[in-house]
């Protein structure tokens, strides 16, 4: 009391406000921003698929449909083949994931653990075949499938998917690296061949690898155009993008754009679904095979 009778004021007992940085601030609007930004096609895509015919064809568009079409997600089933398609694209989605995996990842583990003669020189050599764009492959590949009867079939789309890919085979080669080699080491003491060591020991650890690459396979997959028009020529062997395609084609006067975003949304969902499910594993792949 004394002291304050004396200094005529109360000591302050609120904090110190934390100073606020700009560049923070600056960097937290631009990516809210950057974020609506990516989001609108989105929304935009989500909305246009609830919109009837008549109301899409307005200008300037609607931000939300003035009449909920919900019926358009029936309609698409009626206007395509949409489930058989859909279930085509699952199946060779899925066989060319277990390929790319299988396959890919028994290269990789050679090249990680083997210190051989030209090791390096052969994986600079399949690293280089990366630079060969498929338009170069499209023509002779095209003949052999020919020659070895596989048009109008899915063995085209899926057995490739067997032979490795040079960036999946990267991917996974770097992760094996990080492993240590005492526990390949402490393997070869307990008896293990190689091919146990990679099954035992190497796949087990390499979960978040793994799932990187099942995820860049089944995104290359289910989204390809080109080689389903290429080798699939009956309606019931279509998949997914080749049924969206001809929403655009010349049988309709207009267009129906309106099922053609609800393909689009339904077609998202196996591919946000496979994200959401592997989401942890998918960062801490690309953490880890980046590091070197």
């Amino acid at each position: 009391m004394s002291i304050l009778k004396a200094t005529g004021s109360r000591p302050s007992l609120s904090r110190p406000r934390p100073k606020v940085e700009p560049v923070k601030v600056f960097s937290f609007i631009t990516l809210v921003v950057t974020t609506f930004l990516m989001l609108l096609p989105l929304f935009f895509m989500v909305s246009t698929s609830l919109k009837s015919k008549r109301e899409m064809l307005k200008f300037p568009p609607t931000f939300l449909p003035e009449s909920w079409q919900w019926s358009n997600y029936k309609d698409i089933f009626d206007t395509l083949q949409f489930g058989t398609m859909y279930m085509n694209s699952l199946i060779i989605a899925g066989l060319s994931v277990f390929g790319t995996l299988l396959s890919s990842a028994l290269v990789a583990y050679g090249f990680a653990r083997y210190r051989g003669k030209g090791n390096q020189f052969w994986f600079i050599l399949l690293l280089s075949t990366m630079m060969l764009p498929y338009p170069a492959i499209m023509i002779p590949q095209f003949v052999l499938f020919s020659k070895m009867n596989w048009i109008d079939t899915f063995l085209p789309l899926i057995v490739p998917a067997f032979f490795g890919s040079a960036y999946n085979i990267f991917l996974l080669r770097q992760f094996f690296t990080t492993l240590p080699d005492e526990l390949f080491d402490a393997g070869r003491i307990d008896g293990c061949g190689e091919l146990r060591m990679w099954r035992t020991i190497a796949l087990p650890l390499s979960g978040p690898a793994l799932a990187t690459v099942a995820i860049f396979a089944f995104i290359y997959s289910w989204n390809d155009l080109l080689t389903p028009v290429l080798y699939l020529s009956s309606s019931e062997k279509f998949t997914l993008p080749v049924g969206m395609a001809s929403l655009t084609s010349s049988r309709f006067r207009i267009p129906p754009w309106h099922l053609l975003m609800v393909a689009s949304v339904l077609a998202m969902v196996p591919i946000v679904t496979l994200f959401a499910v592997a989401q942890k594993q998918f960062v801490e792949g690309i953490v880890l095979t980046g590091i070197k």
